[in-house]
């Protein structure tokens, strides 16, 4: 069985090719290692290993590991379902909520930044997919969700995230990549008060390349790296 350090030179190998074959710099890519349960040591060697963000799922799970100095030396996001009576653990201890998926989170997560003193960035999760069983924003309430973002002045939105429908071959996802990244260009195009579009999120262990190659900037990677989890 690999090593986490063999599995993440291997990943960030097959990043550099994917980034290379869409045009860009191997360092334009950033590697997210999906920790949900792996322990604080495993999470430790993943970052010895060269990982450039920790992305973890659950706030408790989050919170245990971060007192326990898990993520020392590399910048954590949020990337799980996160609900508004939970974002009081994670601001100011998170670089970037990943997976905002409602303007409610976004007044939530606003007002508790402010009373911190201190400016939350996160990204707006899609539901590219318009699946009833996922959360996120439909691809067009976006434009009508981005001009209110002047309202939240301790929330800057760096990007977008998105979490596809579940396809047999790879290439059945690459369509909703492609939306993502045309979302991503076209509300970049625009000017709206704490709003940089920065970071495209998407992509995993099965389809992490074919995300790159469709604009991607962040991958989220868990079992790629730590192998199969045991539920």
């Amino acid at each position: 069985m690999s090593s986490i350090a063999e599995n993440v030179k291997s990943i960030k190998q097959r990043v550099a090719e994917a980034a290379v074959r869409s045009g860009r710099a191997p360092e334009d890519v950033r590697l997210c290692a999906a920790t949900k349960m792996n322990d604080a040591a495993r999470v430790r060697e993943a970052i010895a290993a060269g990982v450039d963000i920790c992305g973890e799922n659950r706030v408790q799970e989050l919170t245990e590991k971060y007192e326990q100095g898990a993520y020392e030396g590399c910048p954590l996001h949020f990337i799980g379902h996160l609900q508004k009576n939970k974002v009081k653990y994670l601001v100011g201890k998170v670089q970037l909520i990943e997976s905002v998926d409602c303007l409610e989170l976004l007044e939530t997560i606003d007002k508790r930044a402010k009373s911190m003193g201190l400016v939350q960035n996160v990204l707006l999760e899609v539901n590219i997919g318009g699946e009833e069983a996922k959360s996120g924003f439909a691809p067009d309430e976006l434009a009508r969700c981005l001009p209110q973002m002047g309202q939240f002045s301790s929330i800057r939105v760096r990007g977008l995230m998105a979490i596809p429908p579940i396809c047999e071959k790879t290439e059945e996802i690459r369509p909703y990549f492609r939306a993502m990244k045309q979302l991503f260009v076209d509300n970049g195009a625009k000017k709206y008060d704490n709003v940089s579009m920065d970071f495209l999120s998407m992509g995993m262990s099965a389809d992490f390349e074919t995300a790159i190659e469709e604009g991607a900037n962040i991958v989220r990677v868990g079992t790629g790296i730590f192998g199969a989890r045991h539920y």
